[in-house]
């Protein structure tokens, strides 16, 4: 029973992917009847109708995506423990799915990959790149990089390298608008904002005297973008300050393309963090990634912050 569970919802994940019973069937080894059977005998044990169906569509019911996600999450399991079963140290094979932030993950990461791939032919990447704040499971990802801390304590964290969020502008930019010396002389500049799903990053924190002193942003002072590499090339152009993590900008700095801007009053950062479920790490590709990974921001913490002055947070 447990077997023809599982084969069930291959053929239901399946058909949901392509549209299409028939397609997802032959996809299976099963004939258009055997699998227009078994969906049936799904929908009978579920006691909920999967799809809505006519000659031509096959649509999803609200309960048939609820029950498709859940499939993925249990097929995934199933999938990554064989995998993790049969893969060796010796050759790490299959896909490993990571997700970062634009910026980085454009102007770092994806060539640390290439490295990292270029060590194990037998193994591919799926790269995802967003500013939002991913969820693993749903997002299907073996092990996001995250700037700052950790909110979901079932999740596991290892620090990769410290980090600081700095302010930082053209110098062209700041010939035409001068440069701040305080916190408070930040009013009436104009800004480059990132925007995330819960809304704007308008306010900067700042220790000034030893207290907290916050800066907001008004909205119509500012350009926005919910793209990092975006934020980045507006600051480039001259278009306002913008407040980058010193992964993102340190190239950039280090090269007189962009000044850092109030160093010594900025706040303590929490780091750089590999973050991923416990689960994943038991499967050696994604256990290869991550030591790789650790190795390959040290390495970086010396070469790319060496020549900046690095805020005194």
């Amino acid at each position: 029973m447990a077997t023809d569970r599982l084969g069930d919802m291959r053929l239901f994940v399946e058909a949901a992917d392509l549209g299409s019973l028939s397609a997802a069937g032959r996809k299976l080894g099963f004939s258009p009847a055997a699998a227009s059977a078994r969906l049936l005998k799904l929908e009978a044990s579920l006691h909920t109708r999967l799809f809505d169906r006519t000659t031509r569509q096959l649509r999803l019911t609200d309960e048939g995506r609820f029950y498709l996600q859940q499939c993925w999450v249990a097929l995934r399991a199933i999938d990554e423990a064989e995998a993790g079963l049969q893969a060796s140290q010796q050759e790490v094979r299959g896909k490993v799915r990571v997700s970062a932030s634009t910026d980085f993950g454009r102007h770092l990461l994806n060539d640390w990959l290439e490295m990292f791939c270029a060590q194990h032919p037998q193994l591919k990447v799926s790269l995802t790149l967003s500013d939002a704040m991913s969820n693993l499971v749903q997002d299907d990802v073996d092990l996001a990089i995250r700037f700052g801390p950790l909110r979901d304590s079932s999740l596991i964290a290892r620090q990769l390298a410290p980090n600081w969020r700095v302010l930082c502008a053209s110098p062209d930019y700041l010939a035409r608008h001068g440069e701040p010396q305080t916190p408070a002389e930040l009013t009436g500049h104009k800004f480059i904002l990132l925007v995330t799903p819960v809304g704007p990053l308008n306010t900067f924190h700042f220790r000034v005297d030893g207290q907290t002193w916050n800066h907001s942003v008004p909205l119509e002072n500012a350009w926005e973008t919910n793209d990092g590499a975006v934020a980045r090339a507006w600051a480039l152009a001259g278009h306002g300050i913008a407040r980058k993590t010193i992964w993102d900008a340190a190239a950039d700095i280090r090269a007189g393309r962009l000044k850092m801007l109030l160093p010594n009053y900025c706040v303590a950062e929490a780091g750089v963090f590999a973050v991923l479920h416990g689960n994943r790490y038991r499967i050696a590709r994604v256990r290869v990634l991550l030591d790789f990974l650790v190795e390959r921001f040290k390495c970086a913490t010396e070469e790319l912050l060496r020549d900046v002055d690095v805020p005194r947070c």
